[in-house]
């Protein structure tokens, strides 16, 4: 504000072509801290890394007192009622997603066969928070895939610097560049992957409109290399 005063005072007054040219330059320092203030996510990084973490534990400790092990099937919100949900079988065998006929109801504990061995736990992972805000058009194609991604991991949460995205068959290749989290031996990860990765699969189950489970993950020479398989 004082540089808009001050610029044309300092030409037309003062006839002083240095003193113009501060107050132009106040101006555009005025414009440029306005832009950035603006561009500022309402929850700073930190402050999501921090929640992200809390929500991270306290899975955590329900898969603990469980004794759950079992890798989780990533849902798409056409099976979920909205929201994609991860899906981790209590018993220790793999999901026959022939046996999901319909829309598994929206609890904690869930039954999503008929049989009576067909139950579950479903719960809400990083992936399933981050797609509320996506903005960006998702669909199935590579490009797609990692567009949303970019915007959810470099943009919206600041937890990676690159995405690419490579799909050969059923499989989607991950290579996420400068991330914040890598895979750690630990009993959350065993089951949800790392929380990038658990962001990468809910996009990709809701881009494919399939469920998806994280086949590998791995952390090297500061990449983070995942693949996701399709499930038909």
């Amino acid at each position: 504000m004082g540089g808009a005063i001050f610029a044309p005072i300092a030409y037309f007054l003062l006839a002083s072509i240095p003193l113009t040219a501060i107050g132009i330059s106040a101006v555009m320092l005025g414009f440029t801290s306005l832009a950035l203030a603006n561009a500022r996510p309402f929850i700073s990084p930190e402050a999501s890394e921090l929640i992200l973490k809390t929500g991270m534990e306290n899975t955590a400790a329900l898969l603990e007192e469980l004794g759950l092990r079992n890798k989780a099937i990533y849902l798409p919100s056409s099976l979920r009622g909205g929201r994609p949900q991860a899906l981790i079988p209590l018993k220790d065998t793999t999901i026959d997603l022939a046996r999901i006929r319909a829309k598994i109801p929206g609890r904690l504990i869930v039954r999503y066969g008929d049989n009576p061995e067909d139950m579950a736990i479903a719960v809400t992972t990083p992936g399933s928070l981050s797609f509320d805000k996506l903005e960006v058009n998702l669909g199935p194609t590579p490009a797609e895939m990692e567009s949303a991604m970019i915007y959810v991991l470099t943009g919206l949460l600041d937890l990676a610097s690159s995405v690419t995205v490579n799909v050969v068959g059923n499989r989607v290749s991950v290579e996420v560049n400068g991330a914040r989290f890598h895979y750690e031996d630990v009993w959350y990860y065993q089951c949800l992957g790392s929380p990038i990765a658990s962001i990468a699969a809910t996009i990709v189950c809701e881009a494919l409109d399939k469920p998806v489970c994280i086949a590998d993950e791995n952390f090297e020479r500061g990449k983070s290399r995942i693949v996701l398989e399709a499930l038909p």
